[in-house]
């Protein structure tokens, strides 16, 4: 049966040289509360259109921290589209990159923004945890 973690956290974007004047390129650090605590330290890929509110963006997420009293850390990978103003967004932990105390963590993660405020709701499993 799986898990479910809930919280906040805030980011700041640091812009990097993509080499291509279409494609952006982030650095992005989190600092995440909540059932979930810790950092976040990832590398974002992005893309506008000349069409308003079409866009996409990928990013690798290294998250570490304490997950629900286990400390260690994994991977997300984000895979991001918006069609005209209507977005689709995956975030999943990427297989086998959990450590230490997270080892075993595969799962699903939904941010939301509204309001400006950043949330999630991390549903999770960590094969071998009693």
């Amino acid at each position: 049966m799986g898990q479910r973690a809930t919280g906040t956290f805030t980011t700041t974007f640091e812009p990097l040289d993509s080499g291509d004047p279409v494609l952006g390129r982030m650095l992005v650090e989190k600092t995440i509360a909540g059932d979930l605590t810790g950092t976040g330290h990832a590398q974002m890929l992005s893309v506008g259109t000349p069409v308003d509110g079409s866009a996409g963006y990928v990013a690798i997420d290294r998250i570490t921290g304490t997950l629900h009293g286990r400390r260690g850390s994994f991977v997300l990978q984000h895979s991001g589209l918006m069609d005209r103003g209507s977005g689709t967004l995956v975030v999943q932990v990427v297989p086998d990159s959990g450590t230490d105390e997270l080892l075993g963590l595969s799962g699903t993660f939904q941010i939301d923004n509204t309001g400006g405020d950043h949330t999630y709701v991390f549903d999770y499993e960590l094969a071998g945890a009693s």
